[in-house]
């Protein structure tokens, strides 16, 4: 039986169809969005899926640039909404990555030794996570679409290994 319904044996997915996928983020790579088109406020994600023409919101994989340089690999089953939680989002959950931009900011372990929750509750930090947001909104996005689960959960470290993310990404469970 299929693990989530995925039809491709483990050296399909290892020889042919991630593979495939990268070929796709590196042509979507080539022509990416501006991430403020995802942090205009009162601008939600019906809206932005009527600006991109697009009928709902997707499954799928998307890598963050900084200058040209990809610094973040993502999944989600909502694509657009997920980009806008990266930038609008209140929570250590939300805003994963802006959470881990603002750490960074704190290598004297003062705030690093607290929890994620009171980190949140910190001034200090709170000032380092809007700083964190501010700086996301200047990135670009690039985005496709993978409806499957089990090639979705795969591909994210597939292209992130491939790009070199690992300053930002994290596979480690909280």
């Amino acid at each position: 039986m299929p693990l989530h319904e995925c039809p491709h044996s483990f050296e399909e997915l290892a020889k042919t169809v991630l593979p495939a996928h990268m070929r796709r983020m590196e042509s979507a790579l080539a022509a990416p969005r501006e991430m403020k088109a995802f942090s205009i406020p009162g601008i939600g994600a019906k809206s932005l899926l009527k600006k991109f023409d697009l009928a709902h919101d997707f499954s799928g994989c998307y890598v963050l640039i900084d200058n040209g340089v990809p610094i973040y690999v993502g999944i989600s089953r909502s694509v657009i909404s997920r980009l806008r939680q990266h930038v609008f989002g209140k929570t250590h959950f939300d805003a994963s990555l802006a959470f881990r931009v603002a750490m960074a900011k704190h290598p004297d372990r003062t705030i690093s030794k607290l929890t994620r929750a009171k980190a949140m509750d910190n001034p200090l930090f709170g000032t380092s996570f809007a700083e964190a947001q501010s700086y996301l909104k200047t990135l670009h996005v690039a985005a496709i679409a993978i409806e499957n689960a089990l090639e979705l959960y795969v591909f994210e470290p597939y292209c992130a290994l491939a790009l070199d993310t690992h300053q930002w990404n994290s596979f480690e469970t909280h």
